[in-house]
């Protein structure tokens, strides 16, 4: 990363289906501010931002009087490439975060490798199909064009939970804050942390 560059993006992302505007930025100060038109995705994008120190505003607008799939999967899209290019060269960066974070009866882990080799793990399921009116099967969604955007290798491990709200929950938080780790500049690192001598 070159010095004093900004490591963050803007994305706009039109179809015949959503109309969304995205910023992002690696090193923020947790401020979130959301309109996607799915309330429970708001909530999680505000988690995930607040605990990983990012910055991150949506705007959407989506068909979601069908049902909240294309705005999710949009999104995931919009943040992953808004990811990729805000890190640009990843030089410097730690390359690989794991976070695991608990939220009362839910335990939550997320492994992260800023490889440029997009692969999500998904091991997580729930006691529902839906929070409210939110289809859990979305999350899965989000998670996996995120991860192919961004191109990043993406394991997240649902070890245990009774509460869906909770379960999902502990996964944003644990991903906001193993991406943190993983996207945060070490000193020691001199170019790319690979051997290959690219990412």
């Amino acid at each position: 990363m070159s010095e004093g560059k900004q490591r963050a993006a803007q994305i706009e992302r039109n179809t015949n289906e959503t109309q969304i505007a995205l910023s992002f930025g690696v090193d923020g100060a947790g401020e979130s501010k959301q309109n996607s038109g799915v309330p429970f995705l708001d909530h999680m994008l505000d988690l995930f931002t607040r605990h990983g120190h990012f910055d991150l505003t949506v705007k959407a607008k989506g068909d979601i009087e069908i049902d909240y799939h294309h705005t999710v999967e949009d999104i995931g899209i919009c943040l992953g490439h808004a990811l990729r290019e805000a890190l640009g060269d990843k030089k410097g960066i730690k390359r690989y975060g794991n976070a695991f974070v608990p939220m009362d009866d839910a335990l939550a882990q997320v492994v992260i490798d800023i490889s440029n080799r997009p692969h999500l793990e998904y091991r997580a399921t729930y006691p529902t199909n839906m929070v409210g009116q939110f289809p859990t099967e979305l999350v899965h969604e989000f998670l996996w064009k995120l991860a192919l955007e961004a191109r990043i290798n993406l394991h997240v491990i649902l070890h245990y939970g009774h509460n869906t709200h909770h379960m999902i929950e502990a996964i944003f938080k644990a991903l906001g804050r193993a991406l943190d780790e993983a996207t945060t500049i070490d000193p020691r690192v001199k170019g790319v942390p690979s051997t290959k001598g690219v990412l």
